[in-house]
């Protein structure tokens, strides 16, 4: 492949994750794809990192590791290799070529095996960061824990976690496709470009001669009632949105001890009072708790009422129903990840029952596995519109349209590299999008 003039001080690496959209990627750029090798090795291998005894494991492909033996010394081959049981399986790196002063771009995205993936993008980045690149730019197009960027009962934000670790790393600029919120741009210090794929996934209705009339953009629940008003708004149609039903199973519905105050006739001290010289003695009949005003300093209590001895029961999930008119119409559900496909089928089955002649799933990230197809498959979805952002074994399905936004990609890592201006890429999209 020739190399444009214009591209001879970028290189363009890729892991493990996604091959064949890093080969899209250089094509529509002219450049060939960066000499890079991430590997895992035998334990026996791990004191000699150049040593050709042993054997190899050859580059995994979205997570799935396979086996392959290296030559003999003598330049014979072996035979076949068996898998050994003393792996350490921590990631190498080989770069086969100079990537001191030139802008390195690392294309990794995230897959059904998020860790082992990004674990390599991090490995990458530090490695041209020691091989003195002049720029990092991280290209991922789908950035795995971006589900959990918020506070979840005793858990943490996972996200922001792995922000800081790949600007640690050596990132120095991040090109990412519709993040699941875009308040996750605040977790990184470096500058982040959040391009969308919703044009892509537009014209691919418009490809198909679709009546947008009779269209009625659905949020399969309300938290993606703001996306789905910017898809509504461009296709200039309706919305409905799902609302009900054990959508959301309430985390604060479960009592996990954090309760405040506890509840009445518990075996907490609610009940209880402490009177002189130490004796622990319950409350009278007709007092129910001791409380203390911090502002005035007297103590007080609260009468115990028929009213306040009910127990607290969880509120009742009120049944599923829809917001809007679908009779008649081709549903379009909107979202940005599409993993849960149980909900997206219950979803597909309740509007198909509401009324709609036709129910399409339009997303841009399709985490699908063999089982998620095959229930898409006996589902109620008619068809399925997802990007290749993330690798999958969709090839051959009827109820499955694969969008290529290689081109936004590799538009997008033009610009940068010669520090033009990216608000062209944004021209079309809405605020809410």
């Amino acid at each position: 492949m020739a190399v444009q003039p214009y591209m001879r001080s970028m290189v363009l690496l890729a892991g493990n994750s996604h091959k064949d959209l890093a080969h899209s990627v250089a094509n529509r750029l002219g450049i060939p794809l960066g000499e890079c090798k991430l590997y895992q090795e035998n334990c026996g291998d791990c004191s000699d990192s150049d040593s050709d005894d042993g054997f190899l494991i050859s580059p995994s492909v979205a997570g799935k590791a396979y086996f392959a033996p290296s030559p003999a010394p003598d330049g014979t081959a072996r035979g076949a290799a068996l898998p050994s049981l003393s792996f350490n399986k921590e990631t190498k790196i080989r770069i086969g070529e100079s990537v001191r002063g030139k802008d390195v771009f690392i294309l990794q995205t995230g897959t059904q095996d998020p860790n082992n993936m990004m674990m390599e993008l991090l490995i990458m980045a530090y490695a041209c960061k020691t091989s003195c690149a002049q720029r990092i730019v991280g290209v991922v197009p789908y950035l795995p824990y971006s589900k959990q960027c918020r506070m979840r009962k005793r858990g943490s934000i996972p996200c922001q976690l792995f922000a800081n670790m790949m600007v640690k790393s050596g990132i120095q600029h991040l090109i990412t496709m519709d993040l699941h919120m875009k308040e996750i741009m605040g977790f990184f210090s470096i500058s982040v470009d959040n391009l969308r794929a919703s044009s892509f996934l537009i014209q691919e209705l418009k490809e198909q001669q679709t009546h947008f009339e009779n269209v009625v953009v659905v949020a399969r629940h309300p938290g993606q009632a703001r996306r789905a008003t910017a898809f509504a708004e461009r296709l200039r149609t309706t919305l409905s949105v799902i609302h009900g039903g054990e959508r959301f199973s309430s985390e604060k519905d479960e009592n996990d001890g954090r309760s405040s105050p506890p509840l009445i006739g518990s075996a907490s001290g609610a009940n209880q009072s402490v009177a002189g010289g130490g004796a622990v003695q319950s409350n009278p009949p007709n007092i129910a708790t001791v409380d203390y005003d911090y502002t005035t300093g007297a103590t007080f209590t609260f009468p115990k009422t028929q009213k306040s001895r009910r127990a607290l029961t969880a509120k009742k999930k009120p049944p599923i129903s829809v917001v809007g008119d679908v009779m008649g119409k081709l549903a379009l559900i909107v979202e940005d990840i599409i993993d849960d496909v149980e909900g997206f089928c219950a979803a597909a089955r309740f509007l198909k029952e509401a009324g709609a002649l036709e129910v399409k799933v339009m997303c841009t990230h399709g985490l699908l596995t063999k089982r998620a197809i095959n229930l898409i498959n006996q589902s109620s979805i008619d068809e399925i519109i997802i990007t290749n952002t993330v690798p999958n074994e969709v090839a051959g399905q009827a109820k499955i349209k694969v969008v290529d936004v290689s081109v936004l990609l590799s538009e997008g890592i033009r610009r940068i590299h010669h520090g033009e201006s990216m608000s062209y890429l944004f021209r079309d999209i809405p605020l809410d999008d």
